[in-house]
């Protein structure tokens, strides 16, 4: 997704309610400015669910604790392939 291609769907998010924005997208807050904006950004280290479920309470209190106008990362590790016997 190009930057200006996030910047409408945040203003989009943002249009539509949205109060904080969670991607797993780690360079959002590197594209894009909050400045004014009345949502908050929360981005994840991963986006599998096995790895997030082991994470909820900070993802939780990130997102409790979100300021519009903010970027938060919660660390939730990485996913990596773990090879198999024989391969």
């Amino acid at each position: 997704m190009g930057i200006a291609q996030e910047r409408e769907l945040l203003r989009t998010a943002e249009n539509n309610g949205v109060e904080v924005f969670l991607t797993g997208d780690g360079t959002l807050s590197y594209e894009q400015n909050l400045t004014g904006r009345r949502l908050a950004v929360v981005t994840l280290s991963a986006i599998q669910l096995p790895i997030i479920r082991k994470h909820l309470p900070e993802i939780i209190h990130a997102i409790n604790n979100a300021v519009p106008g903010s970027f938060q990362a919660v660390d939730c590790g990485t996913f990596s392939r773990k090879k198999l016997r024989g391969q």
